[in-house]
């Protein structure tokens, strides 16, 4: 990767661009989660949530959708975006061609969440179907040459990254003194963002991201020193689970990153109803994935320190939730007996 590139993520630039998005982007709050359990389970802690699953959208993903499409000039917004996705960046992305209204052609797969295409038909995107991996990003591809449709990606470059910063911004801003920051790693886009505007603001603040055992291609990227691609992919958070990592966001995380850990299924589910029980909070595996590494890998590291929790989404249906919440409520009686 060009080294310009990442010297390019400084704070002025990411301040700069979270100005141009604060029209239409929400900062979304900073709670205090006062539960006795966790209280328990992660001794003399005190745990601070950024809400980002009350973004626009459901997730975190509307400020790296909308800071890449902004950047389209004007002879180029005639043909509007496309994008390729499982879910919460097909919505993101519906979303932010909205905002500038331009017209969204959006890719996604067929095993999709039906709830999830719903969100996104209803930004006024006219979604395209298609089988998983290579056939999603084909029919993309297929749009970008034959319309001149700007491609949108869900987690690469310097625009995703800059947009995704603003999480991090907000929460350092609110709480200048947090210990450590947790953060769930898909592609990387959300946590190269988070680590680099945290990082830049407070050094002294430590960045873990957590993966899910059977989607941990980062934290794979950064064993071997190069962004890898996995050959299987096994979890139920979805929004975790691309099949690779790519050189920009891979970059941003080596340098900014402090530890990577992985957490399994089961655990992601105590995480999601330990938010429901503890925090009355409705949310994605991927928010629950953040709880479950500092109540299980981060646990001893995290004991007395200020603890700020990305909650990156809330876009789940009905039945899968349901499904999840007993699966979890399970472990944790199992954890805390």
């Amino acid at each position: 990767m060009d080294n310009s590139s990442l010297q390019a993520i400084s704070i002025k630039s990411i301040e700069r661009r979270y100005s141009e998005l604060s029209a239409s982007i929400l900062h979304t709050p900073t709670i205090r989660l006062s539960s006795p359990l966790l209280s328990n389970l992660i001794k003399e802690s005190e745990l601070y949530m950024k809400l980002e699953c009350f973004q626009h959208s459901g997730t975190f993903k509307a400020r790296g959708a909308l800071s890449a499409t902004k950047q389209i000039t004007e002879e180029d917004k005639k043909f509007g975006i496309t994008a390729a996705s499982a879910g919460n960046h097909a919505i993101a992305a519906a979303w932010a061609a909205k905002v500038e209204k331009l017209s969204a052609k959006v890719v996604m797969q067929t095993s999709a969440n039906p709830f999830r295409v719903s969100l996104a038909e209803t930004f006024g995107a006219e979604i395209i179907m298609k089988e998983g991996g290579v056939a999603t990003f084909a029919e993309a591809d297929r749009l970008m040459r034959e319309e001149n449709r700007t491609f949108i990606h869900p987690f690469e470059g310097i625009n995703t990254t800059l947009g995704a910063a603003g999480v991090g911004l907000e929460l350092i801003d609110d709480h200048t003194d947090l210990d450590a920051v947790v953060v769930a790693v898909g592609g990387g886009g959300l946590m190269s963002g988070v680590a680099a505007a945290v990082k830049l603001k407070n050094r002294n603040c430590e960045v873990y991201a957590v993966e899910p055992i059977g989607a941990n291609s980062m934290s794979q990227s950064i064993k071997v020193g190069k962004p890898v691609t996995l050959n299987k992919i096994d979890t139920i958070a979805d929004s975790l689970a691309p099949p690779m990592a790519l050189p920009f966001s891979y970059s941003v995380c080596e340098k900014f990153v402090d530890q990577f850990v992985t957490v399994t299924d089961d655990q992601i589910c105590a995480g999601l109803s330990l938010l429901q029980e503890e925090a009355k909070l409705a949310v994605e595996p991927a928010a629950g994935a953040v709880v479950a590494a500092a109540i299980w890998p981060l646990n001893k590291k995290l004991i007395g320190k200020k603890i700020g929790l990305v909650i990156c989404g809330a876009n789940i249906d009905a039945q899968s939730y349901q499904r999840y919440l007993i699966r979890g409520a399970h472990i944790m009686r199992k954890a805390v007996n």
